[in-house]
């Protein structure tokens, strides 16, 4: 591992044999992934805290020196039976027949049911997708090149024979046979899957529920949203250019290049799953999505000056090009399959961060935090740089670090670990504040709501790195002043404009998804004042001089946001944090806000949303609110007692709390209405004014960034290979180790949320990012709420637990009625 991390990862001739590293690895396995010659690492069978599970789902000890060869290596069930390509994908898929198309899904003639058929009936062996002629072509007619049939039926199998292996022949998994009790192959756990009814109440399932019935109709969703058991997500990578670096293209043109361009996959996972719809081509069917292609671009010019770092670029649709897919993985399995719980509402309430992720909703785990930490002050604005420049992209301090850059970290060591480089503006008092493209909006107290240009903030031929305005304040203004400015929003980190998202270009021929009217703004609260609107599009036309903010809003009807101090939403629903409790509006009309209700919580300090619940820090601590009805908040008795909570960060099932004197509270919150503590943690002593946190993945690891009052800047590895070897799980457990820090030369107080990576829509169905696959797109409202709600707003429950009262059989002397 280590001398893969040392840079050997950019020889071609050790990248062709690194799987030969695998005996002497502990943590991680190398595999090619399906055959398409790409290096990844071997995925396998883990529970949801990073935990290998063998065959029948028996944990496996870390330290086990065979654990790789008892864990279940997550390989495609068609690999494993020695497919290749060319047997489930013929000439019209792979060299077209002479019509251009707009994505890979539409020149594909064959689907799954072609070969494995449905619970109520055989495979015709006739192609049927939405490349299949009117009337398919017939597999049975096919012929492999020593003569035999490539499909047949043997005595009463189906037989498939390999294209290119002479003699390898594999019987294929009807599911028919799959759902029918007299047959060999009966498997109830798929029988209850292919079968289930559409009936919430009884959830139903077998031979007595008829096929209109049938909540999983292939129809109505691809197979492999059920029969995947991982999915690549790219949950981020950096590609920086360097100019007057002359180098070879790799393009068809050929030729050589002045600009040399890296590409660095940052993050690329195996534990979202998340589900969209797909486009007209597929008919609009519910499928996989995944995070890909999700870019952040550098630029460095001949005279090595960053001219923009790590920016993520904003699509031509005005999402955010942190770009998600459709997706069909090719990773089918039998067994390891996705369960009731990964789609709908656990019988035992602990899948709440399964759900924020399967509905695209982010669950600010592997987002992306870059070169710089952006901390608020009580006077000043300082960027922190918190990583190398380099890629592999290390955190100073961290784990890779110390492996990828050994003379760094041991001078980071004689340093106390302490951070070295820092750039600071005066300021007010800065209690909230967001970097968002080359922008950072900062609330600064009685100086009002300040918005920063920090596109030169890593370019050394500019003295003041970050600044208030690039002309006098007669050439641009982002100013907008109130009397006691506490927080700014923009909710979403990630660069958006909806301008762009406009006419019929967009609606017709691109078929996107209008833009919820309540990403036009910047959304300010003010104690005194309540909560004023911007319209921020000025910024992000690439005029500079025409940058000038101003009110399009103030509103504080009858008082109710008086003392207002934070705010976070759940699309268009917005949860306002004062000193009486959460006020909650209605902001489907920003102009417009409607006033729903006040959750009394006594002195609420900030909130965060997850799906169905809202965490809310208070005079108490920790409290959780049901959100299920985003307008009709229910507090519950929820409560992890602190004595001074401030901001928070929920990362999937753990709430990090900034806990004041007591340091860093991390809480369980797998089941929100029963959270647990897990650790106060307080660096030795050293953490002990913790003012805010904020959580993010940088290449495998997790940290969090505290802003900890009188002491500055604390970086804390959360996870690492060395700390948590169960770190490739989907929340495992976090190891605090502080790693790093910066003393402030005023008392630190907020810090920048990181950039969202899984968020492509929000919880009212807003869409954010792109989705790359024409009329594709996130599930709306009303398509998420079916997933765990009935029509009149009760909600429904599921347990991956077979029960047999369930079975609907068919009647004595009924024919079956499918």
């Amino acid at each position: 591992e280590e001398a893969a991390i040392r840079g050997l990862w950019r020889d071609l001739e050790f990248l062709k044999g690194v799987s030969e590293l695998n005996p002497t690895l502990k943590d991680t396995q190398f595999a090619d992934y399906h055959g398409h010659g790409w290096n990844f690492r071997a995925v396998f069978k883990r529970d949801r805290e990073g935990t290998l599970l063998d065959a029948n789902g028996a944990a496996i000890d870390d330290n086990d020196p065979k654990k790789f060869e008892k864990a279940v290596h997550m390989s495609s069930i068609h690999v494993d039976k020695g497919m290749h390509c060319v047997d489930c994908h013929f000439s019209q898929d792979m060299h077209g027949t002479g019509h251009i198309v707009g994505e890979v899904a539409q020149p594909i003639e064959i689907s799954c049911k072609d070969c494995h058929g449905t619970p109520d009936k055989l495979p015709t062996l006739i192609t049927s997708n939405v490349a299949a002629s009117e009337y398919g072509r017939n597999l049975a007619n096919l012929r492999n090149p020593d003569g035999k049939k490539r499909f047949e039926w043997v005595e009463g199998k189906l037989i498939q024979r390999s294209l290119l292996t002479p003699g390898l022949e594999w019987e294929m998994s009807l599911l028919k046979e799959n759902s029918n009790p007299a047959s060999s192959q009966y498997n109830e756990k798929a029988d209850r899957a292919h079968t289930m009814s559409k009936n919430t109440a009884t959830q139903a399932y077998g031979e007595g529920v008829a096929r209109a019935d049938y909540a999983h109709r292939e129809d109505k969703m691809q197979c492999y949203t059920c029969h995947l058991s991982w999915t690549t997500t790219c949950g981020g990578c950096h590609l920086p250019i360097q100019a007057n670096a002359k180098t070879e293209r790799h393009h068809y043109e050929g030729g050589n290049t002045r600009n040399y361009a890296t590409y660095n996959p940052q993050v690329a996972r195996d534990d979202a799953f998340q589900l969209g719809v797909h486009g007209e081509a597929k008919g609009a069917v519910i499928t996989p999505l995944r995070s890909t292609s999700a870019l952040i671009l550098s630029s460095t010019n001949s005279s090595r000056e960053k001219i923009y770092i790590q920016q993520p670029p904003i699509s031509s649709a005005g999402y955010s090009s942190q770009a998600f897919g459709v997706h069909y993985p090719h990773t089918e399995r039998k067994t390891e399959t996705k369960t009731c719980t990964d789609c709908h509402l656990s019988a035992t309430n602990d899948n709440n961060a399964i759900m924020t992720q399967l509905l695209s909703h982010g669950t600010k785990f592997f987002d992306f935090f870059g070169f710089n930490a952006w901390v608020g002050g009580a006077g000043e604005v300082t960027a922190v740089r918190v990583t190398e420049w380099d890629e592999p992209q290390a955190v100073v301090g961290s784990y890779l670090h110390e492996y990828a850059y050994p003379d760094y970290f041991a001078e980071h060591q004689k340093r106390d670990r302490v951070l070295p480089e820092a750039y600071r503006h005066s300021s007010g008092e800065v209690n909230c504040l967001q970097l968002r493209g080359e922008f950072v909006y900062a609330a600064e107290g009685k100086k009002g709501m300040r918005v920063y240009d920090a596109a030169n903030i890593a370019n050394k031929g500019y003295s003041q790195r970050f600044q208030t305005s690039l002309f006098s304040p007669w050439g641009d203004n982002t100013h907008v002043a109130s009397k006691n400015a506490t927080c700014v929003s923009l909710l979403t980190t990630q660069p958006i404009r909806p301008s762009m998202n406009q006419g019929d270009l967009m609606r017709k021929e691109n078929l996107e998804q209008p833009f919820s009217p309540i990403y036009g703004y910047a959304y300010i609260t003010d104690s005194e004042e309540g909560l004023i609107l911007t319209d921020i599009d000025t910024l992000l036309d690439g005029e500079p001089r025409n940058n000038f903010l101003k009110r399009e809003l103030t509103w504080n009807e009858n008082g109710v946001l008086n003392g207002a101090r934070h705010l976070t939403n759940a699309g268009y629903y917005f949860y306002i944090s004062t000193p009486k409790g959460v006020v909650v509006l209605d902001m489907r009309n920003p102009l417009e806000p409607k006033y729903l209700t006040t959750v009394a919580i006594e002195d609420a300090r900030a909130s965060q949303v997850q799906f169905r619940y809202l965490f809310v820090t208070s005079a108490r601590g920790l409290q959780v609110v049901d959100i299920t009805d985003y307008g009709k908040p229910v507090l519950t008795e929820a409560l992890i007692p602190l004595a001074n909570a401030q901001k928070l960060h929920v990362a999937r099932t753990y709430a990090y709390v900034a806990a004041g004197a007591e340091g860093l509270a991390i809480i369980n919150v797998t089941n929100p209405e029963q959270p647990k503590l897990y650790q106060m943690y307080t660096a030795d002593g050293t953490l002990n004014d913790a003012r805010d946190v904020t959580v993010a993945t940088t290449n495998a690891s997790l940290y969090a960034y505290v802003a900890d009052g009188k002491n500055g800047l604390k970086v804390v590895q959360l996870t690492s290979p060395r700390s948590q070897p169960k770190f490739y799980g989907f929340s495992p457990q976090p190891k605090p180790e502080l790693i790093a820090q910066f003393p402030t030369k005023k008392a630190a107080l907020a810090l920048s949320r990181a950039l969202e990576r899984d968020r492509a829509v929000d919880e009212t169905g807003g869409q954010i990012a792109v989705l790359g696959r024409l009329g594709s797109r996130p599930m709306n409202l009303d398509e998420m709420r079916r997933m765990f709600m009935n029509p009149d707003g009760t909600l429904w429950r599921v347990s991956d637990q077979i029960d047999p009262q369930h079975r609907a059989r068919v009647a004595p002397n009924t024919a079956n009625p499918r």
